[in-house]
């Protein structure tokens, strides 16, 4: 992961980030893959250390910048935007 080597949290902090990460990735399609699942919680890192703290929102944050966010094509290995 990037950017998160000197990162610390409270266990309260961790605790809100486990309950957003278990629930954003319950809404994915199955399997999910290694590569969103690093999105999703980079997100949830990076939103956390900004200050948000309702889990609700950090899923929902963590779900739209997966959305919009570009992604390989498994069959050509080109960016597609969706």
């Amino acid at each position: 992961m990037k950017d998160f080597a000197h990162a610390s949290f409270t266990p309260e902090a961790i605790g809100l980030m486990t309950t957003a990460m278990d629930s954003a990735l319950s809404t994915l399609p199955h399997p999910v893959g290694s590569r969103r699942v690093q999105s999703v919680a980079e997100t949830i890192l990076r939103s956390t250390m900004e200050g948000e703290r309702d889990p609700a929102v950090l899923a929902r944050m963590a779900l739209l910048e997966l959305l919009i966010s570009p992604r390989e094509d498994r069959s050509s290995g080109s960016i597609v935007r969706t």
